[in-house]
């Protein structure tokens, strides 16, 4: 029966690490199921969902670490089993910009946690704007409505607080 394991790993970036552990991971004869890589300031960051058999996970807990070794890299490891799927109203994206201030994020992960809405990704980036010198902050999240609550009350509650926050947002149903 199939297992799966979450794998991560940190460290200077170069060209060859994603490659280098992929073939890890094939020659242990597991399936790289989903990945997100990254790069923040001058690291290199990589976390990947694999499956396999026992026997292969097993192989890449115990060889991933001289990989990283070798390639000077942080990697942790944590066996994990398949995403339970809930009962949800609606997937929807969230698309946001404007002015960065501190405490943004928190404040809208927040209202959505208040609210049981689910975030599936995210992703963040605060810019320099070319044209007025100013950090603008970007970001984009999946989300997964509950089915507690009718979707469009959240997502005009959502919409009043990226307003009174400065931020120019979208939400749209995600097909």
């Amino acid at each position: 029966m199939p297992q799966q394991l979450v794998v991560t790993a940190i460290g200077a970036d170069r060209t060859g690490i994603v490659s280098k552990i992929a073939r890890l991971v094939t020659d242990c004869q597991c399936n790289i199921l989903d990945s997100r890589m990254a790069i923040f300031g001058a690291e290199f960051t990589f976390i990947v969902l694999i499956s396999g058999e026992p026997s292969g996970i097993y192989r890449v807990e115990h060889l991933l670490p001289n990989l990283g070794l070798e390639l000077n890299l942080t990697t942790m490891t944590k066996r994990t089993s398949a995403h339970l799927n809930k009962p949800v109203a609606a997937y929807y994206v969230l698309d946001y910009s404007g002015p960065n201030k501190v405490g943004t994020l928190g404040t809208i992960t927040g209202f959505l946690e208040n609210r049981e809405v689910y975030i599936g990704s995210l992703q963040s980036a605060v810019r320099v704007d070319k044209h007025t010198a100013t950090e603008k902050t970007h970001t984009v999240m999946t989300l997964e409505l509950p089915t507690t609550e009718a979707p469009e009350n959240i997502i005009a509650d959502l919409m009043t607080l990226l307003e009174q926050m400065s931020l120019i947002g979208t939400v749209q149903a995600q097909t």
